[in-house]
């Protein structure tokens, strides 16, 4: 079972381009389903305008993913009229869309992990202030932190403590990588842009 972080991002582009993203995610996830590939989001980065996303941060799994991946990672091209400016000329809005084998990521490892207990603030009476139950874990490397307190148990915050920061970890290590691509696709946007990985014409999105 092969498991890949997918990223799309409007890199600098105008609101409508961040509408792409969010009909691009939407496109991928329905394909995705259809071929039997399980695509978690992981974080969505939210734009100015309701329906609007800077970028998506995706992990897929599947046995299959090779050509879903070919498909789909590079400069995606949509045509259409713009949603937010009726006389706008333009119809061509460009989104990159990134992949990586998350084996070739930062090893995740639990021993780079401070874990630390402290009282609940949540509700559930007295006992729940009394005992430690919360667990706060602290990525040394990155410095990411994050706080379970869903459960009385402290054996079930820790394992859920451990799960939410390595999901946190793979979306910070995946944006580390972005970013390098992101500044080549704007470097050599006018090249990209010209030969997009894949087309998609609409008359409304």
């Amino acid at each position: 079972m092969k498991k890949m972080m997918i990223q799309i991002t409007s890199g600098k582009g105008p609101a409508e381009c961040c509408r792409v993203v969010a009909c691009v995610q939407s496109l991928m996830m329905k394909q995705a389903k259809q071929q039997g590939i399980e695509l978690e989001v992981l974080e969505n980065k939210a734009g100015e305008l309701n329906g609007t996303l800077l970028s998506a941060t995706m992990m897929a799994t599947g046995t299959k993913l090779d050509a879903f991946v070919k498909e789909w990672a590079g400069t995606i091209q949509w045509i259409a009229q713009s949603p937010y400016r009726k006389y706008h000329k333009r119809k061509n809005w460009f989104v990159g869309v990134a992949a990586f084998n998350v084996k070739e990521l930062i090893q995740w490892n639990p021993k780079d992990v401070k874990l630390e207990t402290c009282r609940s603030s949540g509700p559930g009476g007295q006992n729940v202030n009394k005992v430690e139950t919360a667990v706060r874990g602290t990525h040394l490397p990155s410095g990411l932190q994050v706080m379970t307190m869903d459960t009385r148990s402290q054996l079930e915050n820790k394992k859920l403590c451990l799960a939410r920061l390595e999901a946190k970890i793979l979306v910070w290590q995946t944006e580390q990588l972005v970013a390098l691509q992101q500044n080549q696709w704007q470097q050599h946007n006018e090249l990209d842009r010209g030969n997009p990985i894949k087309t998609i014409q609409t008359a409304l999105f």
